[in-house]
């Protein structure tokens, strides 16, 4: 898989940054410029409610749009977690695919 490709554990389907993609597309989808001008996007995962989410969505993209690191982890962040093999996350999943179907309509991300 190249730089600008990633996909969480347990998916099949393999996302990449959309080479036209700009700093306010990023900005307006909800990604925050942290250190080292990269640009992270933090969104809980929750088939019902966001306050009560279990796993969280972390996608990272560099500051030169070349570099892609995307993961679904638990609460704190630092475990990374495969939601497919989970039982009961039915609509965590469905909750992954919808975010990730708003990031390539915001032509930030393309489906390979």
């Amino acid at each position: 898989m190249q730089k600008n490709q990633a996909q969480v554990l347990g998916d099949t389907d393999v996302y990449e940054i959309n080479p036209d993609v700009k700093r306010y597309s990023l900005l307006d989808a909800g990604f925050v410029e942290g250190r080292n001008d990269h640009f992270k996007l933090q969104r809980p995962i929750s088939g019902t409610s966001p306050y009560d989410a279990r796993f969280l969505l972390k996608i990272t993209i560099s500051e030169e749009y070349t570099h892609l690191r995307m993961a679904i982890t638990d609460k704190s962040g630092l475990h990374n977690l495969n939601i497919y093999k989970g039982k009961d996350t039915k609509s965590e999943i469905d909750d992954y695919k919808f975010m990730m179907n708003f990031l390539e309509e915001k032509d930030i991300l393309i489906k390979k």
